[in-house]
């Protein structure tokens, strides 16, 4: 057989060889950690393979992350003078604390592009990019003594920072986690932000002629391999690895640049043709946050272990893991965090807890974020609710379109118990995106550290529960400002072995504390973000004790599906289902429970239907 002969040409370009920093992956963990380095005086290279950043979700956001953007302004001011600090396209310098908030402007409907290009000043307007919470509103809808019951906390607004506390870093995440969520933000548009700051730096870098702080690469990945073959012997012959590991211990890393291309459905990615490989040399310290599917930590020998909790059920330790169905609706919420926990019973009168959370953003009507969790008994069966033939294939049209029909049935019925609006007003409310089911399973790796010089974090390294954006938290305000302490301890003289170990250790404990708090968003009545002075509130409004726990199933009992983890490059196959804007804010909340209001036909058995002589069956939605 004869091979094709590839030439690969290896490039070392000036300025970046052998960084301080190496960042692979530009999420919020490694985009804060690089601003911390930065900020510390260090050279920093970037490298992200998915270009601007795309994540549709909503982050509920604690104080702490207003903090840490302060201390990095004032960071930087200390180390470059006001002449080193990026500016604004207005001509302001670009301060990070204050782009994200500031008592002096306002939240509105906004990009972070139109803020930092100076368009919204030009055009008379003083605005930031995170809203404030107004409304924090708790709804505990959970049956007491076999009967419908409804118990709401209306809880005290959180009173915003008038100035970054430039004293306030390295808390344990754990007890960043306690407490309440202050802000609300697209994560788009905080990673659009943080980002653009990043490139300002590179930008104002180069065009002076003087070697860059940063470097950032948006279509570049570890090298994998020559060529674009998928499999068989061409492809392990051709084979390049992007990681070279010295005998030290320490690893080189060769970056290639990448076209991505969507085919059958998947988006694929190639070497550019033509195109040289990156060699960026040895770093002295290189994170590597991709997500919670990193296949750049799987060659580095990383390995992930399910968490498994007790729920005092009897069945002793299960793995961690919850079902959601998430979508995105143009409806008005406002700055208003609502959160809501039910009752929810299987055909044998079991009982089971689900939650709904809906978020919005402060002067913003076209901001509708909703999570509704799936009971674990659920299993939008077509065939089972009666919708089409037993013999149906799962990959036919008719089976695809009755399970689809399915999940948003379900998925509008909680969503209007959350939003007290009435069902067949959703029906024609414009959704840009989902219903998506996916599963949230809780995994954890044994060691953050992959390198001499080199650790994984973020996700990569561990994910807890998102309901409480607890991921966002850990990365981008546990995990990033261990870095600006390793930075710290490498200044004080600490050997690199011990200080790469040291912020291994704290990457390890972040993610037991976010752990720790997010145990109780699985079986247990109350939500972690509202802050344990708040969980007192309410738990003694309502008199249920916060350690309650309902029924749950172990993930090899449920009957699913079609669940995966949510995809990221879904934000970028969005599905829009035309509709209206729905500009009124949502109602209040009524003092009934819903199983107790006029024209109600669901029982105990709530939406899911009864069974055994429980009121409210209906075939449809037992399934």
């Amino acid at each position: 057989m004869r091979l094709p002969k590839y030439r690969t040409e290896v490039v070392r370009e000036e300025g970046i060889a052998d960084p301080d920093f190496l960042a692979l992956g530009l999420g919020g963990t490694n985009m804060m950690a690089m601003l911390w380095s930065v900020a510390m005086g260090r050279r920093c290279v970037g490298v992200e393979m998915r270009g601007d950043p795309g994540l549709g979700v909503h982050w509920n956001i604690r104080e702490d992350f207003y903090h840490h953007l302060g201390i990095i302004d004032d960071l930087m001011m200390r180390q470059y003078g006001e002449d080193g600090i990026p500016r604004r396209g207005d001509g302001r310098l670009f301060r990070l604390a204050e782009t994200f908030y500031s008592p002096k402007s306002e939240a509105g409907d906004i990009f972070a592009d139109e803020l930092i290009s100076g368009l919204a000043s030009s055009l008379g307007d003083e605005i930031h990019i995170s809203g404030t919470i107004y409304h924090a509103e708790f709804i505990d809808d959970r049956y007491r003594n076999g009967k419908p019951n409804r118990s709401i906390t209306v809880l005290d607004r959180p009173n915003p920072p008038m100035e970054p506390d430039l004293t306030r870093v390295g808390r344990p995440t754990i007890d960043v986690l306690d407490g309440p969520s202050m802000f609300q933000a697209g994560a788009i548009e905080v990673l659009t932000f943080l980002r653009r700051y990043l490139q300002a730096i590179e930008k104002m870098d180069m065009a002076a002629g003087r070697v860059p702080r940063v470097r950032l690469y948006t279509s570049h990945r570890v090298v994998s391999s020559v060529g674009d073959t998928n499999d068989g012997f061409l492809r392990w012959f051709q084979h390049e690895d992007g990681f070279v590991r010295h005998p030290d211990g320490r690893l080189q890393v060769l970056i290639e640049e990448i076209e991505e291309f969507d085919l059958d459905t998947r988006f694929r990615r190639v070497r550019r043709p033509g195109t040289p490989l990156i060699d960026l040399g040895v770093p002295k310290l290189f994170v590597l946050a991709q997500g919670y599917d990193s296949s750049d930590a799987d060659r580095l020998g990383f390995q992930q272990h399910d968490v498994e909790i007790d729920h005092h059920d009897g069945r002793g330790p299960v793995v961690a893991q919850a079902d959601y169905l998430a979508g995105f609706l143009e409806l008005h919420i406002g700055g208003r965090l609502r959160r809501r926990i039910a009752s929810e019973f299987d055909r044998k009168g079991n009982e089971y807890w689900v939650r709904q959370i809906a978020v919005g953003h402060e002067n913003d009507p076209e901001v509708g974020w909703l999570l509704v969790q799936v009971p674990d008994f659920k299993t939008f069966d077509p065939v089972l609710a009666g919708l089409v033939p037993e013999n149906t294939p799962r990959k036919s049209a008719e089976y695809v379109a009755a399970y689809k029909h399915m999940l948003r049935d379900f998925y509008l019925d909680q969503a209007a118990l959350i939003l007290e609006l009435p069902r067949e007003d959703l029906e024609t409310v414009q959704m840009p995106y989902g219903p998506k089911m996916f599963s949230l399973v809780e995994r954890m790796g044994t060691d953050a550290r992959v390198a001499a010089n080199g650790v994984v974090a973020g996700d990569t390294f561990g994910n807890g529960h998102f309901l409480t954006s607890g991921g966002a938290i850990t990365g981008m305000v546990g995990h990033a400002c261990r870095v600006y302490f390793y930075w710290k301890d490498i200044d004080a003289g600490k050997p690199e072995n011990d200080a790469v170990r040291t912020l291994a250790d704290a990457i390890e404990e972040d993610t037991l504390g976010w752990l720790h708090v997010s145990a109780q968003e699985f079986s247990q009545a109350l939500p972690i973000n509202f802050g344990q002075e708040r969980i007192a509130q309410i738990e003694a409004k309502s008199g249920v004790d916060s350690g309650a726990r309902a029924t749950t199933i172990d993930a090899t009992r449920r009957h699913r599906k079609s669940l995966l983890p949510l995809d990221p490059s879904d934000w970028r196959r969005l599905t829009i289902r035309a509709g209206r804007l729905h500009v009124p804010e949502i109602p209040a909340l009524q003092e009934t429970h819903p199983d107790e209001r006029a024209g109600s036909v669901v029982g105990a058995a709530s939406d899911m239907g009864g069974g055994d002589g429980m009121p409210g069956t209906k075939m449809a939605r037992n399934a």
